[in-house]
């Protein structure tokens, strides 16, 4: 496992970070030597969460910005590397969800679950490969889910964005290797956030389940690997059912 300041140096940029399991990665690649830049839509959260990691002595950079829009992307890319340097580790984490019967949902519903789980994603991708491929080096990490992976009752339009996130997750990372830039996705099962209190979580113990600290030992992983390693993916379930 990595030392305490392996990431020392280095620029990490994290979306969706104001809490939850971003907030943990955040704190997780500060605490590994990384400078971290963070956003999220909610400026009061945002600046909680920044003065939390300066207070842990990290070094910070933090805008609100939503990641459905390119200009915002675009901005919080420019802004960070002015403020941080060069981007290394890119952590694409902000995701909402809907569950519920797919006939039922808006096309409002549909449009804000895939433009915020998938185009961001995409937009972030477009934003920061040049200067990764020009570096040629970096590592992009997009949190997914095992809603990825499995179908259930009411997940139609979340899981057509994680089925979605993982294969464009698949093919940008061939497309990006030759430039010894890796792509991987971490795919947690139940994780105890506030994200879908009446959605996947309802009815489940939260003492069971995945915690924020644990996705975050995930990516700590992926961005500690020896440079011919090359983790693709990482599966995550609890330990017991919740």
């Amino acid at each position: 496992m990595a030392t305490q300041k392996a990431l020392e140096g280095k620029t990490s940029l994290v979306t969706g970070a104001s809490r939850g399991i971003g907030f943990a990665i955040a704190r997780k690649l500060g605490e590994l030597g990384s400078r971290v830049s963070i956003c999220s839509r909610d400026p009061q959260k945002l600046e909680s969460a920044a003065t939390e990691l300066k207070r842990h002595g990290i070094n910070v950079f933090a805008m609100p910005a939503n990641v459905t829009r390119p200009a915002d992307i675009d901005s919080f890319v420019r802004r960070t590397e002015s403020s941080l340097g060069p981007i290394e580790i890119v952590v694409n984490n902000a995701g909402v969800g809907y569950f519920g019967p797919s006939q039922e949902a808006s096309v409002a519903d549909w449009d804000q679950v895939l433009d915020t789980n998938l185009k961001s994603v995409f937009l972030m991708t477009k934003a920061v490969a040049p200067g990764l491929i020009q570096r040629r080096a970096g590592h992009i990490i997009n949190i997914a889910s095992l809603a990825g992976k499995n179908a259930f009752a009411g997940g139609g339009i979340y899981c057509a964005s994680k089925w979605g996130l993982l294969g464009f997750t698949q093919c940008v990372a061939e497309d990006l290797r030759a430039y010894g830039i890796r792509v991987s996705a971490v795919c947690p099962g139940s994780v105890a956030t506030e994200f879908s209190p009446q959605g996947t979580h309802a009815g489940k113990d939260a003492s069971k389940m995945l915690q924020p600290d644990d996705v975050a030992h995930a990516v700590e992983m992926l961005v500690t690997q020896a440079p011919q390693s090359f983790i693709s993916e990482v599966v995550m379930r609890p330990t017991q059912k919740p």
